[in-house]
């Protein structure tokens, strides 16, 4: 009974949030501090506590690996087959058909079908797939297509060319501060988020042995505990309906091409990663897992549409927790 009690619990808070939103109480932006709180608090806190309280062998690094190739792999395919698209819609595609929303969407779901052991191989994922998530995906989309990373694509008259018009500096001191522009950009990208900052710490720790004090997961639990609830309600909070058939269409277009590849790699793994029933078990969850809350903060950046990735990373969200369900109930482990 809980394993269907469970998602249904997931889906309920999604809507409720979307309805409290649609009701009036939350402004359009309002989920930003909800992103604060879980990208800040939350989700670090539930990393630090899933380190601490379980062990963590340097072998699972194979699981980091596994997940910055499935993370990858997206973005170059879509770059290929969609080359005679218009730049923005090869942009959304490229942002929102790559990485996995893994702490912010996994980690409870994961947690409420197979325990806090789960959040282990969870966390050794998101290592890998927080390379991408956090800064890379957002780097090769705009370098992909030239598109500048400092401003909105609509401000760059971009029209219905497939990449845009891209002048190479000829001085040789403007070829180098726009290369120590992108390096800084990129820096950033990955020391501003919480969640990197502490996986890589994590990493640390693990490699040198170093113990966690026992009073640091007791005083970090009421926060991490709260990781479940504040990721989900997120979700609801960045969903909005598409406003055109053209918006629709975009969004079956990025499930189109997620749902298959997550499908490949979910067997993959199943089949080729040496790790016991229950790990390659959570590995295949992980492995349909929504569309990235960065996606909709990229998206954002990029095309100014943060509204039809929030409904990309709902709808797909509400997909994952069927699939997920589906795989906990039929794969013992």
């Amino acid at each position: 009974m809980n394993a269907i009690l469970k998602p249904i619990a997931f889906l309920l808070i999604i809507f409720a949030a979307y309805l409290v939103k649609r009701a009036g109480l939350f402004r359009a932006r309002d989920y930003r501090v909800m992103q604060v709180i879980v990208f800040d608090f939350t989700l670090p806190a539930a990393i630090i506590v899933s380190f601490a309280t379980n062990p963590h062998h340097i072998s699972m690094l194979l699981i980091s690996a596994f997940a910055f190739v499935c993370a990858l792999v997206p973005l170059p395919l879509t770059f290929l087959v969609t080359r005679r698209k218009p730049a923005a819609d090869r942009a959304f595609l490229m942002l929102n058909a790559s990485g996995f929303n893994v702490g912010n969407f996994c980690f409870p779901v994961l947690q409420a079908f197979m325990g806090p052991s789960a959040l282990v191989t969870a966390a050794m994922f998101d290592i890998g797939n927080s390379i991408m998530v956090s800064a890379g995906t957002n780097v090769m989309t705009t370098s992909l297509l030239h598109i500048d990373m400092s401003r909105p694509i609509t401000e760059q008259h971009a029209g219905n060319a497939p990449v845009l018009p891209y002048r190479r500096p000829t001085d040789r001191d403007a070829r180098r501060m726009a290369r120590r522009a992108k390096y800084r950009s990129i820096a950033k990208g990955f020391l501003t988020s919480v969640p990197f900052d502490v996986y890589m710490l994590m990493l640390i720790v693990m490699f040198t042995g170093v113990h966690i004090p026992a009073f640091i997961p007791t005083l970090l639990n009421p926060v991490a505990d709260a990781n479940s609830f504040c990721s989900v309600f997120m979700v609801g909070m960045l969903m909005d309906l598409p406003h055109s058939a053209k918006d629709a269409r975009d969004v079956a277009v990025v499930l189109g091409w997620r749902l298959p590849l997550g499908v490949l790699f979910a067997l993959v793994a199943w089949f080729a990663l040496p790790f016991d029933a229950g790990v390659r078990k959570a590995v295949v969850m992980l492995s349909l897992a929504p569309t990235a809350v960065f996606s909709t903060l990229f998206t954002d950046r990029v095309l100014g549409n943060a509204k039809l990735a929030g409904f990309t990373l709902a709808t797909s969200a509400i997909i994952a927790i069927a699939l997920m369900t589906g795989v906990n109930m039929l794969i013992p482990a």
